[in-house]
């Protein structure tokens, strides 16, 4: 890694922690009806927006009632996706005791099954996050996303790929946990993945009955109007998530990270991974329940298990504690993060020309090294 270096001692890393871990026990005792009330709120807004579409779409041939429909599925998708599935997923309703919130339970409005996403996000990109070789999200197999990745030709079509990856995002995130990129060099066998082609394809399956036959089929002589409708929202749906989900990992000053640099990482150092690895995005209240609250990718990272709405109300807090110990706190305009992304997607498609992240800190310092599994 280039740049600045992060040098805190062992015992700075470990009040950092402790430090941390006092915020998150408060908000886990603090939990309560308010937290209920909210999420309850936004499963209620989703459903209204999906009933409000489908209904516009029984009208679909006159453009008025076809934007109507496409804004609000849209929206419902957005939701379902990124304030409701993601953080139902990531176990922060399980408290509730209500099967509908259960994150081993709840399935989502999108391609890939939930049970092969708890696996790839929820383990392995939590756990490992921005670890060159062990974090599959760096790049998702098709992208080079850090100087590290070795260059080869292939990566001449980067910026084509990730127009791919974000017209597509639903089906990537679908073929993610296949490890398409060990299939090819050998590591891994097509026969380990016959489970979870058989899940893919019985998810894509519903997904593509559900929304381009079933509801196109219901509003009769509408179909091919709601059919172009439905791939539209889905295509909205999906340059969103990809677009917030790609600010919060890879603009400028995002650090990575060897599997050398992370062996026997403590709890505290395995926060300031954390919070080198993520970027934050500014925007409204509304901007911030789209995003799932993943604008606050830092605070996500720290508490994965946390409700996404108390991320607002502790940022403060945790930005104060990257000034106490000299820790970047990445956050900026939705312009200014996704724009320096894509500028490291071009960047990072040639082996030449001055290397990026020249602003990236690095953490050859954040010592002792014991593995701290994700929050």
């Amino acid at each position: 890694m280039t740049g600045k270096t992060i040098k805190l001692s062992d015992e700075q890393i470990d009040e950092l922690g402790r430090e941390l871990d006092a915020i998150k026990q408060r908000l886990i005792d603090d939990l309560g009806q308010e937290d209920r009330d909210y999420i309850y709120r936004v499963v209620k807004a989703q459903r209204a927006l999906e009933v409000t579409g489908r209904a516009s779409l029984m009208l679909s041939a006159l453009p008025p009632f076809w934007l109507a429909g496409v804004a609000a599925l849209s929206l419902s998708k957005i939701l379902d996706n990124m304030e409701i599935g993601h953080n139902v997923m990531h176990g922060q309703y399980d408290w509730m005791r209500d099967p509908a919130m259960n994150s081993k339970r709840f399935e989502w409005d999108t391609a890939c099954p939930s049970d092969q996403w708890r696996h790839s996000h929820n383990y392995m990109h939590h756990t490992f996050t921005n670890i060159l070789d062990k974090d599959r999200d760096i790049g998702y197999g098709i992208l080079r996303m850090d100087e590290s990745q070795k260059w080869n030709p292939y990566y001449l079509g980067n910026p084509v790929y990730a127009f791919l990856l974000m017209t597509f995002f639903q089906y990537g995130v679908a073929l993610h946990d296949l490890e398409s990129e060990n299939l090819i060099t050998g590591k891994r066998k097509m026969s380990e993945n016959k489970e979870l082609w058989a899940g893919i394809w019985r998810k894509v399956g519903k997904q593509t009955l559900k929304d381009y036959v079933l509801f196109p089929a219901l509003t009769g002589p509408q179909f091919l109007t709601t059919l172009s409708a439905n791939a539209t929202a889905n295509l909205v749906r999906n340059i969103w998530a990809y677009s917030i989900i790609f600010c919060g990992h890879f603009p400028s000053g995002v650090a990575t990270f060897t599997e050398e640099e992370t062996e026997n990482e403590s709890r505290g150092a395995w926060y300031v991974r954390q919070m080198m690895g993520s970027a934050n995005i500014t925007g409204s209240k509304l901007f911030h329940v789209m995003s799932g609250n993943l604008s606050h990718q830092i605070e996500h990272h720290l508490f994965p298990d946390i409700p996404a709405r108390r991320y607002p109300q502790i940022s403060g807090e945790v930005k104060a504690l990257c000034e106490k110990y000299n820790l970047p706190y990445n956050t900026g305009r939705f312009s200014k993060q996704i724009g320096s992304t894509w500028a490291k997607i071009f960047r990072l498609a040639v082996p030449f020309g001055p290397r990026g992240g020249t602003d990236t800190p690095t953490a050859d310092t954040v010592e002792p090294k014991q593995v701290a599994v994700a929050a």
